[in-house]
This record gives C-alpha cells, structure tokens and sequence, in this order.
C-alpha cells in the first residue's frame, strides 16, 4: 500500500494512505501520525487524522518542506514493516433506535429524501436487504464498530463497522442536507455510522438517538473533565440497543452527573481480526462484558 503525498500550501503535508475506507489503511494512518507525534519534530504544529489519511501542519521557518516530507516517508517505511496492533478500549454506547425526536426531525424533511413514503431507518433496512427494522438494527448494533476519526464538528466520531466487506451495511446520505439534526443523533453515510455531538445541519440517515453525551465544552460531565471530546480515533464501540423507558432512566443519570458508560481495555489485533474477523469480534464482547 504506498500513499500519495502531497504539499498544501506552504504549511500543510497531506497524506492520502488509501483511495477507499479500509482497516488496514486506518491503521497504517494512525501508525504514522502516532509516529510523528512521539517524534515530537521541531516545526510540526498540527497532526490530524482521518479515516485512511492525515495532514500536519508545520512552520516551514523552522523546517524545510522537503525534509518533513522525507521524514514522513521515512515513517511509513517503518509502519509497512510493524505489526499492526493496538492498545485500545472498547465503549458500550446505549441507542434509542426509532425515537420520537429523530422521526419528528426526518418526517419533516422527507421532500429531501430518497424515499419520501419510509423512515430513514426503513429505507436503510431495505435496500440493505433486511426483512424488517428489527433484523436491521441487530446488524447494526450485534458487531463492533471502530472509531477512524474524530471531527467535521468538534467531538463527532465517524465509526467504521468491524465485519468484512459483504456485511457492511452502505446507506447514501440525504439528497440535500437537512438544516436540524438533534444532539446525540445516531447516524448512517455511506459505510459510516457517527453520533452528531451537537445539534445543528446534516445530510446522514438517521436511526435513533444516544442519551450519553459525548462533547463537552464547559467539561462539567463526570467522564469528560479530562478532556471536552469523548471519543479518539482507535477506540472500539458497541452499541446497545435501549428502550425508551432505559433511554429515560439513562437520562436522568446523565442529568445527576452519575452516569458512567461501560469501558474496557483491550489489545486489537489486524492480523488475529483478518484471520478470524467473528471470532476476534466475540472475543471483544467478552471482555466488554467481563465483570
């Protein structure tokens, strides 16, 4: 897998690791923005990641755009030759799936929509080919989903499903963007599910609603006074599908500031996942639901 390197003006580097979505390009863009970051390089100013790239950021008074771009590629000779393994933790995130306030928000933009006479989360099941919602939503949320980037709005994470390319459910994006979509909305484009972190515009299907806040500013959430975003890419999620009265009670815990999602450690392996995706996937589980 060679990248693509490119200049952005005078201070930007960006790498292109993979044309398309993939684990293994995921991983071989975190492996190197970790990387830089350890190096701590005299000039680099900014390191961002995305989903199978990064760009840095550098002040070209205090390096040469040439010799940071050497040492990028320096870098992912390394990367090619190490085994991709991760240090990480996988998240327990409950779901309201079909809530009131998302089917509000999508019935009243059905004009920009691909199926004006379904609900996103009917349209998605199928032409996904599920029989019903409910077979739908345990596609969803029955396997683990990866955190390959964080932003676009500050602490939304764009979540890639852990399963191989047959079963990754794919859902288009609206025809034209929406100007509501409520806070903590779960969503669905293109091969990505997210959480919208704040309310505001939107173009992604929407499948239900989280009550767990994952965004911050002021950083008065108990599990957020660390840091104001929640998620950082690595971080492996499942979700849980919850019942209005549980999206209440989850509620109320949030509001008393004794909520506390359901966190493990765990060491992921690419190659153990390639060679046995379902089996590295139930061991996941395990140990998320360990204790």
């Amino acid at each position: 897998m060679s990248s693509r390197y490119t200049f952005g003006g005078d201070e930007h580097i960006f790498v292109e690791v993979n044309e398309e979505m993939s684990l293994e390009a995921f991983f071989k863009a975190l492996s190197m923005t970790n990387a830089v970051r350890n190096a701590d390089i005299r000039g680099v100013t900014e390191i961002c990641p995305a989903n199978a790239s990064f760009q840095i950021k550098f002040d070209p008074d205090l390096i040469h755009p040439d010799d940071l771009m050497s040492e990028l590629k320096r870098m992912e000779e390394i990367a090619d030759k190490e085994e991709a393994v991760l240090n990480t933790r996988i998240i327990e995130i409950p779901v309201y799936y079909q809530d009131p306030w998302t089917h509000e928000t999508l019935m009243r933009f059905r004009e920009r929509h691909q199926d004006p006479e379904a609900t996103d989360i009917e349209y998605a099941a199928r032409i996904n080919g599920y029989d019903t919602v409910a077979d739908f939503i345990q596609a969803h949320s029955a396997s683990p989903w990866f955190v390959s980037m964080v932003g676009f709005v500050s602490g939304l994470p764009f979540l890639y499903q852990m399963v191989d390319r047959k079963r990754q459910i794919q859902v288009p994006k609206y025809l034209r963007p929406r100007t509501d979509t409520p806070r903590l909305t779960v969503g669905y484009g293109g091969c990505f599910s997210c959480i919208y972190s704040v309310r505001g515009a939107g173009g992604y299907q929407m499948f239900g609603i989280t009550p767990m806040p994952i965004y911050d500013p002021e950083q008065k959430v108990n599990y957020l006074k660390d840091f104001l975003v929640f998620f950082k890419p690595g971080d492996i999620v499942k979700w849980k599908p919850i019942t209005r009265e549980e999206y209440e009670r989850n509620l109320k815990e949030v509001e008393a500031n004794t909520f506390s999602p359901r966190i493990r450690e765990v060491v992921f392996s690419l190659d153990d996942f390639n060679r046995d995706i379902d089996g590295t996937n139930a061991k996941l589980l395990e140990v998320l639901n360990a204790g």
